[in-house]
């Protein structure tokens, strides 16, 4: 049977990362970037796709416990057996010239035997690396790639059935750590790491930031380790943030909705600036708004909705069919096909985030504004056009709703730049009309008066999770009737179990795929913004409990969430949830931390 989505944890450090299961194996690793070919992909197929498993010998379920060191990226997996009890530590210290993956298994009571299967498979498990011994290690080469492996002390290690295999006993207060270190085949070994020195760093430096967290308020380890997920997700070197670890991941066990989520999305681009700023975290703030400004820099007409963890802009979908899937799950895709797609509110995003860097006075860029400028004069000529909207549906372009409340936004936006700073120029009247227009024909052509709520898109009767940011975005006041009606229509009509659905995926949908998905975590933790902001304070909090509860034992959020079965469903970890974790918890419990 295969594991479940919930049964992961995260260890990384900051240009990729890896799932380790409860099983003790690591079963999803791409090396040397998150974008990169997996050496481990075990996690969309079997173990001959590439594993490492280090559990006691003889033991084929899950651990006795596991937990993060107090607000750390380092895992502790403890074993309890017959003949004692280890503690398996996992960890990936932040890099100096090359990734490493470390692993210390210690002895807590008695003598246990464990067994260590290391299975690489380069490119998605499609390649079987030639293996021989230098100096020690075992190295394995194919092609680009190059993985040497050690333990300290060293123990026997012997190959069989195209692993590396390791058998050996530690007693009470031994321990023996491994090293994987991987670097690119066409150059020399990099220097090694001091397994016990790495972990020791490890959690002085996470616990040192995870101390500038500013939130005091309720459920701090949980915003916290959301914070530090966040953290893991990012790309150090450039900024970007990559909406989630995997790919292809289901939304529908044995579907067809997998995607790639190892990229940068605009979508995500305010809220997560709005989190960090919360938070504490500038310099990382300011680091995803200068990703952000690199990123979309060129011509206004070719703003894509998402980018390379560098800001690549191609990101071409192929799919891997020699891998089987998450719980049979096909295809198995990378790249992303969406990065094609025309979604106007993304222009409002950048504006928005723009916006919220200058009212936060980060550091100034002096093409910041002409970019917003350059922005404004593309979508003053082509606000007008239908597009795919923020969910990427592939059933065809629409008039939606939420796309032109962003057009409203980055109008209002950029009228507001002008009225509070002076200094700068630009077109205020012809904006103002523009952001006046869009209002207009929103309120004329997006709300059923009948039904009292805005839809998914003009002249539609659908709805959409989405339209539960009109209030967070100012478009309406939240006591407005018809902002109250919305939010009670999406609950009503979109409501599964308590928690929430992006759209409806019955009959004929707007996305054009088969099947269904699961109940959207972000959208759920929006519906308990929007019942706060209309007075709904109570109802809020107890959604928000409910939220956070949904996370694994190590408080990870995926995209989705089945209640029927009790499921995570989609890509893992989601920078989406955690961010609407983070930014819930702020709008629910900042007034009285600060109080």
């Amino acid at each position: 049977m295969h594991p479940r989505i919930e049964n992961y944890a995260l260890i990384g450090d900051e240009q990729t990362a890896a799932l380790v299961g409860m099983d003790g194996s690591v079963d999803w690793l791409c090396l040397p970037r998150f974008d990169s070919g997996a050496c481990f992909a075990r996690l969309l197929g079997d173990e001959e796709n590439g594993h490492w498993r280090i559990a006691p010998k003889g033991v084929q379920g899950v651990c006795t416990r596991r937990a993060y060191r107090p607000d750390t990226l380092v895992l502790d997996t403890e074993w309890e057996t017959d003949e004692g009890a280890i503690r398996v530590t996992d960890l990936m210290p932040q890099r100096d010239r090359a990734p490493d993956v470390v692993r210390i298994v210690e002895g807590l009571r008695g003598r246990v035997t464990v067994r260590s299967t290391l299975r690489l498979r380069f490119d998605y498990g499609w390649i079987i690396p030639w293996m021989r011994r230098s100096d020690g290690h075992r190295v394995a080469i194919g092609g680009p790639d190059a993985v040497w492996f050690r333990s300290e002390p060293a123990v026997p290690t012997w190959g069989e059935d195209f692993g590396t295999h390791s058998q050996f006993t530690v007693a009470e207060g031994e321990s023996v750590a491994f090293v994987m270190t991987w670097h690119p085949s066409h150059q020399s070994r990099p220097p090694l790491v001091d397994p016990w020195e790495a972990l020791r760093v490890s959690v002085d430096d996470w616990q040192a930031w995870a101390a500038r967290c500013r939130y005091a308020g309720p459920h701090r380890d949980a915003v916290v380790r959301s914070l530090i997920t966040l953290k893991a997700l990012t790309y150090v070197p450039t900024g970007g943030i990559a909406a989630a670890l995997t790919t292809s991941l289901p939304e529908e066990m044995g579907g067809v909705r997998n995607w790639d989520y190892r990229y940068c999305w605009l979508r995500d681009s305010t809220l997560t600036l709005g989190a960090l700023l919360a938070a504490g975290y500038e310099d990382e703030a300011e680091a995803w708004r200068n990703w952000l400004l690199r990123a979309v820099a060129g011509d206004p007409a070719d703003l894509q909705i998402m980018y390379g963890l560098a800001g690549e802009r191609r990101l071409p979908e192929c799919e891997l069919p020699w891998l089987s899937g998450f719980a049979d799950s096909r295809p198995v895709r990378i790249g992303n096909g969406a990065v094609g797609q025309l979604q106007l509110d993304v222009y409002g995003e950048v504006m928005d985030s723009l916006s919220l860097a200058r009212t936060a006075r980060m550091s100034p860029r002096p093409h910041m504004w002409s970019l917003q400028c350059a922005l404004m004069k593309w979508l003053c000529e082509n606000w007008r056009q239908a597009d795919e909207g923020l969910w990427e549906v592939r059933g065809g372009r629409r008039q939606f709703v939420h796309s032109k409340v962003m057009v409203w936004v980055a109008a209002d936006r950029a009228v507001r730049a002008l009225e509070e700073y002076p200094k700068l120029r630009g077109d205020l009247e012809g904006w103002r009309a523009m952001r006046d227009e869009v209002h207009r024909e929103v309120c004329e052509k997006g709300y059923d008066p009948v039904r009292n709520t805005f839809t998914q898109y003009y002249g539609s009767r659908d709805l959409d999770a989405s339209l539960l940011l009109i209030p967070r975005v100012g478009f309406l006041p939240p006591d407005d009737p018809r902002v109250v009606g919305t939010v009670d229509a999406v609950r009503e009509e979109l409501g599964h179990g308590g928690l929430l659905r992006r759209y409806s995926t019955e009959g004929a949908t707007v996305d054009g795929l088969p099947g269904g998905e699961g109940t959207f975590l972000a959208c759920s933790f929006w519906l308990a913004d929007a019942l706060h902001m209309t007075g709904r304070g109570k109802e809020a909090r107890k959604l928000f409990e409910r939220l956070v509860g949904l996370a694994n034992d190590v408080g990870l959020l995926a995209e989705e969430y089945d209640p029927t079965t009790g499921r995570h469903l989609g890509n893992f970890p989601q920078a989406f949830s955690h961010i609407g974790l983070v930014n819930t918890a702020l709008a629910l419990f900042g007034d009285e931390e600060a109080g």
